[in-house]
C-alpha cells in the first residue's frame, strides 16, 4: 500500500478514505514533530477552524500558544464541511425564540452575523486567498414542512434583527420563478483549507507553534500527554469538534450524526453565487431533521463546482433506516438533479462527521467542572460560523473579560424546554448497547473481501475485523474504549463508528473522532 492510501486510512490527512473537493485542491499543511516536554501558556487541541481561530486570537492578544493536531492541519471534519458562512440556521429562530427567548435569539443572529465578519476582516487583514465571497442565501421549504412555517420563521428573523426578506421567486434552481423562499442577505462563503492555510501562517508568524500528527491523550487541567511528551499549560482549550476529555456530560447534550455530500461541475456563469437550504423533513425519524444544502465554488476557467450536501442520519446507525450509504448519495444526486438538472458528472463524494446538540446552539466555553480547560463543541451545521464564535469567547474568557455571548453558548447550561428530545436521543443512545447481545452478519472471515471490514462474535465477545489491501486479517476489540459501545463498519468511509457517542476508528484501530481518546484495543486471531 502506497503512503497516500496508508494516510488517507489513518486519518492523518482526512477522517475517511473519501476525499473532499478542499483536500483535493490545497496543499497539505503540516507542523512540527513531538521531541520532547513543551510548557505554555495555552494548550490548543485541535487543528480545525476551531483550534486555529483560537490560536490566532490569542496570539493577537498577546498569548503564547501551542497547538496540537493528530494528523495534518484540517484533516478532521474542518475538511469535510461544505463551508456555508450564513446566520440562517439550522434551527429555526421561531424554535430559539421558544426555547430560549427573543432576546438570547436575537443574540445567536449577533453572534453568526459578527462570526462572519471576523472571518471577512482575518481574510482581509492576512490578504488570504480562500475565494471568500459574500452572497445570499434562501431558504426554501421542504416538501414534507408547512408553507406558513416559512412565514413564521421570516417574523423571527425580523425580530432577531436580521437582513431577510420573502420571496416569490428562488434565483438558480429548476421552477425558481415560483417558489418562494426566506432570503437572507450578505451571507459568505469561502475555500476553508486555504483559508485554514493562511491562519496557519499566521499563527507562525506571531510566534505560536504548531505541532501535526501529534495525538493528545490524558488531558487535565496541567495539560496533556502528546505522543509520550508531556505539554503543560496554564489553559487547555479542546478544539476537536467532539469534546476528548469529557466522559459523560457533553455526551448527553449533543448527538453524533453523519452528512453525505456530493459535487460535480456546472459550467460557469450558469447560476448566481448562492446557498441554498431547505427546511428538513419534518416526518423523519431522527431528532435533528435532516435538510438539504447547497452552494457553488469556483473550479477552473470553464467550470464551476456545485456542492450539494444531506441525507443525515446518527452516525453508525444506518441500519436503522434500511438506507445504504450508496444510496444515500443516489437519493442526493436525484434531489440535486431535480433543482439543479445542469450538474454535469459526480466528481467527488463524502461525507462528515455532525454534533448536534439537543437544544440546537453550540457548546463554547468553559468545560463543566473545570477552570482552565475549554471547550468548542456543538455546532451542528454551522461549523465554520459556531467555531469563530468560539473562539472569540474563549478569547475573550482566558483575557479576564465577559463576553455578551458566553452565557447562551455556555456548556453548563441546561435547556428544560427540550427535554422531549433530550429523552428521544437518549433513548436512542441506551439501545445501541443492546448489540452486545446481536450476531454478527459476518459467519466466517474467509467470507470478508478485500477493502472492507465487520464485526464478528464469538459468543459476547465482539471483534472487529478489515482485511486489508495486500489481504492481511487485522482484528481489534469491537468495543469501543470510550464508554463500551460496539462499533460499526462504515462502508463507504471503511472506518469504525461508535452508534452511541460517535467515536470514528481507522481500519488499523486508530482513533480518528473522539470522544474516545485511545485506539481500539489489537487483537490475535487465527
Amino acid at each position: 500500500m502506497d503512503n497516500l492510501n496508508k494516510k488517507l486510512n489513518d486519518g492523518s490527512i482526512t477522517s475517511g478514505t473519501n476525499v473532499s473537493f478542499w483536500i483535493d485542491s490545497a496543499e497539505t499543511i503540516s507542523g512540527l514533530t513531538p521531541s520532547k516536554d513543551v510548557n505554555t501558556e495555552v494548550l490548543i487541541i485541535g487543528g480545525g477552524i476551531a483550534g486555529l481561530t483560537t490560536a490566532y486570537k490569542l496570539l493577537k492578544a498577546g498569548k503564547k500558544i501551542v497547538l496540537v493536531e493528530d494528523g495534518y492541519i484540517g484533516s478532521g471534519e474542518t475538511g469535510r464541511t461544505t463551508a456555508h458562512l450564513t446566520c440562517a440556521l439550522d434551527d429555526r429562530y421561531y424554535f430559539l425564540e421558544k426555547t430560549f427567548g427573543a432576546e438570547e435569539a436575537a443574540l445567536a443572529a449577533q453572534s453568526h452575523t459578527a462570526a462572519i465578519d471576523e472571518i471577512e476582516n482575518i481574510v482581509n487583514s492576512l490578504n488570504i486567498d480562500c475565494s471568500f465571497k459574500r452572497v445570499d442565501g434562501y431558504l426554501l421549504l421542504h416538501e414534507t414542512d408547512n408553507e406558513e412555517n416559512l412565514d413564521k420563521e421570516y417574523q423571527a428573523t425580523q425580530r432577531a434583527g436580521l437582513t431577510t426578506s420573502l420571496v416569490d421567486e428562488t434565483p438558480g434552481i429548476q421552477g425558481g420563478t415560483s417558489i418562494q423562499s426566506l432570503r437572507f442577505q450578505h451571507q459568505a462563503q469561502f475555500h476553508i483549507l486555504k483559508y485554514l492555510k493562511g491562519l496557519a501562517e499566521a499563527v507562525i508568524a506571531l510566534g505560536g507553534i504548531i505541532y501535526t500528527q501529534a495525538h493528545a491523550e490524558a488531558i487535565s487541567k496541567k495539560g496533556a500527554k502528546v505522543k509520550g511528551y508531556t505539554f503543560s499549560a496554564n489553559h487547555i482549550v479542546v478544539a476537536t469538534n467532539s469534546p476528548i476529555n469529557d466522559r459523560i456530560t457533553m455526551h448527553t447534550k449533543q448527538h453524533s450524526y453523519r452528512s453525505y455530500v456530493i459535487a460535480g461541475k456546472i459550467p460557469r456563469g450558469q447560476l448566481p453565487y448562492c446557498l441554498w437550504w431547505d427546511t428538513g423533513d419534518q416526518k423523519s425519524k431522527w431528532v435533528a431533521q435532516p435538510y438539504h444544502y447547497v452552494r457553488l465554488e469556483h473550479f477552473d476557467d470553464q467550470y464551476d463546482l456545485l456542492i450539494a450536501g444531506g441525507e443525515d442520519h446518527k452516525t453508525g446507525q444506518e441500519d436503522e433506516e434500511g438506507i445504504s450509504s450508496f444510496e444515500r448519495y443516489e437519493r442526493l444526486e436525484i434531489w440535486t438533479r431535480n433543482y439543479f438538472p445542469m450538474l454535469d458528472d459526480i466528481s467527488y463524494r463524502w461525507s462528515g462527521q455532525v454534533i448536534e446538540p439537543v437544544d440546537s446552539l453550540g457548546f463554547m466555553g468553559k468545560n463543566p467542572g473545570d477552570d482552565n480547560i475549554y471547550i468548542i463543541t456543538g455546532d451542528s451545521g454551522n461549523g465554520m460560523t459556531h467555531t469563530t464564535i468560539g473562539a472569540m469567547i474563549i478569547c475573550d474568557n482566558i483575557m479576564g473579560k465577559k463576553n455578551k455571548w458566553e452565557d447562551l453558548y455556555s456548556p453548563s447550561r441546561i435547556t428544560l424546554k427540550t427535554t422531549g428530545d433530550f429523552i428521544k436521543e437518549a433513548s436512542n443512545m441506551a439501545s445501541q448497547y443492546l448489540d452486545w447481545l446481536s450476531k454478527s452478519d459476518l459467519k466466517n472471515i474467509a467470507d470478508l473481501p478485500v477493502g472492507e471490514g465487520d464485526i464478528l462474535s464469538f459468543g459476547l465477545k465482539k471483534v472487529a475485523v478489515f482485511r486489508d489491501y495486500d489481504n492481511k486479517l487485522q482484528a481489534f476489540s469491537a468495543v469501543c474504549p470510550h464508554l463500551g459501545c460496539i462499533v460499526q463498519w462504515n462502508t463507504d468511509e471503511k472506518s469504525f463508528d461508535c452508534p452511541c457517542h460517535g467515536s470514528r476508528f481507522a481500519t488499523d484501530g486508530t482513533v480518528i473522532n473522539g470522544p474516545a481518546q485511545t485506539n481500539l484495543n489489537s487483537i490475535n486471531i487465527k
